[in-house]
């Protein structure tokens, strides 16, 4: 090949290659489109009026949140269970009056808290959320909580969150 040949197959190389390039993008850039937006049309479907609920087909009766404490806890375990009480009683006064809500704190090691110990499934400190509805009762160990004691305001927020997400029934 001479120089000149040389030349123009690099460059037609080099044009092919940046073409190919291109078309990878191009198509690459219209599946992601067409993903995002098949996400964003099947994710509006609930008609107007239904509201969402995740596992109830009935309005919920009851929330109870309990936080289980061993006899001598320790730091977290009090901060667990302090927050969660300033975090019902702050921003849930009417439904803990009216019984909708419950909470209290539970020694797991007090032998007269057996039957709740075993309705929760505890087998140590932990803040659980019980939810009643006419034909069943679901019950969560919500961890999340645990990484948030060294913040009161997180804690507070995240926790109102899902006890306003279980008072409406959505369990998600």
């Amino acid at each position: 090949m001479t120089d000149r040949t040389s030349g123009i197959f690099t460059e037609y190389m080099i044009q092919n290659h940046v073409q190919t390039t291109h078309a990878r993008r191009s198509l690459f850039f219209l599946i992601v489109a067409v993903f995002v937006g098949l996400i964003l049309v099947t994710g509006c479907t609930t008609p107007a009026g239904q509201s969402k609920t995740a596992g109830f087909s009935s309005p919920v009766e009851k929330v109870e949140v309990y936080h289980f404490h061993p006899t001598n806890g320790c730091r977290s375990c009090t901060t667990v269970g302090d927050y969660a009480e300033e975090t019902v009683k702050e921003y849930f006064p009417n439904e803990l009056r009216n019984g909708k809500l419950i909470f209290d704190h539970i020694n797991f090691q007090d032998e007269k808290n057996a039957d709740l110990v075993q309705q929760y499934g505890v087998t140590g400190s932990s803040l659980m959320i019980g939810v009643y509805n006419k034909t069943s009762f679901t019950r969560e160990n919500n961890r999340k909580v645990w990484y948030m004691t060294g913040n009161k305001t997180q804690y507070m927020n995240y926790l109102k969150g899902v006890i306003d997400q279980r008072l409406a029934g959505d369990l998600s």
